[in-house]
């Protein structure tokens, strides 16, 4: 069935940002006194559960949605992903929420620039002007030279490498595995992985964290759920731009409720940087319709 109801998609997109959003701030929280290993791990469990369970119910059950032709690909993107979450959840505790997000939001441009070298894409000028910019308000951002530089940022641009690599992965994988396969996929393999490492950074947690860490494995699989039904419902390309609003419900909780301020570089870096993604979205959606 093809999706054509934009006006749901866009909303349920809104309610997808807002709930990561939500689930970032808990992260934060929780990181900000327990082992970051440890309560991805959690986090990952509950995940996978979801994953495993949404995969049941489909035809052929887990057994159909695991086959795959990739095992090697479709593990690493699950450990990939896993890693990203630990690095992204780290930034958050040294950078807090709004400068995470700001330098973080640089991803799409990443994966503008790298489809050529990896999946082979032509990457016109108008989007390497796009990336440019986009850059450029990196730079905005991250200030070098007029004041000292904080390492902590290149953690956030570490995260935004390894998620544009994720997805470039993802479409790679996408040529001959269903979304559903590589879904399953992430899940279990990130389950996997960070067991096997955050289970030797287990702490003692108090009994209102326990609820903070039910509320935020709750806000992940909402936020999946929610995104699979965005697809369902309306053309990526549509949807796509209001991803962004991520960055403008985490900035609001960092400002909001953990007392971050948005210093006016970041403001214009992150703003440079969503207007230079937007249009590269617009030219790949131009360039789809040509094809």
């Amino acid at each position: 069935m093809r999706p054509d109801n934009p006006r749901l998609g866009i909303a349920l997109m809104v309610l997808t940002t807002f709930i990561f959003a939500l689930q970032d701030g808990i992260s934060r929280h929780l990181a900000g006194t327990y082992n970051v290993l440890m309560v991805v791990m959690i986090r990952y469990w509950f995940f996978a559960a979801f994953v495993m369970l949404i995969a049941s119910r489909q035809a052929g059950g887990l057994r159909a949605a695991a086959a795959t032709t990739q095992p090697v690909i479709q593990a690493f993107r699950g450990v990939l992903l896993a890693g990203e979450v630990c690095v992204m959840v780290l930034a958050f505790t040294l950078l807090g929420l709004v400068e995470s997000h700001a330098v973080f939001a640089v991803y799409p441009l990443l994966i503008a620039a790298l489809s050529g070298p990896i999946l082979g894409e032509k990457v016109g000028w108008r989007r390497w002007a796009a990336i440019g910019a986009g850059f450029v308000g990196m730079l905005i951002i991250l200030q070098p030279g007029l004041h000292v530089f904080d390492p902590a940022a290149l953690v956030a641009l570490t995260s935004a490498l390894m998620f544009a690599l994720y997805g470039l992965l993802t479409r790679f994988v996408a040529r001959k595995d269903s979304a559903a396969t590589s879904f399953f996929w992430t899940g279990t393999y990130g389950a996997v992985v960070m067991t096997a490492v955050g289970v030797w950074f287990w702490e003692p947690m108090t009994g209102p964290d326990w609820i903070w860490m039910a509320v935020l494995c709750v806000t992940g699989a909402a936020g999946h759920y929610t995104l699979i039904k965005v697809y369902e419902v309306a053309e990526a390309s549509t949807v796509q731009p209001f991803a962004y609003l991520q960055l403008v419900f985490a900035s609001a909780f960092g400002v909001v409720i953990f007392g971050e301020a948005i210093r006016w570089n970041v403001a214009a870096g992150a703003a440079l940087i969503v207007a230079a993604g937007l249009f590269a979205l617009w030219r790949e959606r131009v360039r789809s319709r040509r094809a």
